[in-house]
């Protein structure tokens, strides 16, 4: 009886374990999330102050970028490239893009690869991101609309449904 007890809380522990998910001290927003660059210059500090170092300026508006941290008005970031540092809460919008991580990589007119092919995209670019379901991510991307692989794209996380 007590083997049973112990093993039904458990796989409650578990299953809450699962469930949980961090939230950011400051916004009480999960960690961690997606965002973009709302400005077209925004410095990147060692630190969360304006005293800390600036290691490097993101220069791309409408950039995806993931926030890890919260301290204050300021945010932990990193880029597709996992590198990053601390930016003012206010260089950053909740307007949600992604980036292509598959050169030429087609969208479809709708979310199967057996429908025509809307537009091919470059490494790089940046779209703006739609619905999503489990595998496909509606996107519009210099005027072209489509679905991708949610695969072939950062900025998004893979478990990730958008309605």
């Amino acid at each position: 009886m007590v083997q049973r007890i112990l093993a039904v809380f458990l796989m409650c522990t578990l299953a809450l374990g699962a469930a949980a998910q961090e939230l950011g001290p400051v916004t009480n927003f999960p960690l961690p999330r997606y965002v973009s660059m709302k400005a077209t210059e925004a410095n990147v500090r060692r630190g969360p102050s304006l005293s800390h170092r600036i290691d490097w300026v993101f220069v791309r508006r409408d950039m995806p970028l993931r926030i890890v941290a919260e301290h204050g008005h300021w945010r932990r970031v990193q880029d597709r490239d996992g590198l990053g540092g601390w930016v003012h809460y206010s260089l950053l919008s909740g307007t949600r893009t992604v980036i292509v991580e598959e050169d030429m990589m087609a969208i479809f007119r709708k979310p199967d690869p057996q429908t025509p092919v809307v537009a091919r995209l470059e490494l790089g670019v940046v779209a703006r991101l739609g619905k999503c379901d489990a595998t496909w991510c509606r996107i519009n991307a210099g005027g072209y609309k489509g679905w991708a692989p949610k695969t072939s794209l950062w900025g998004v996380a893979p478990s990730e449904i958008r309605e």
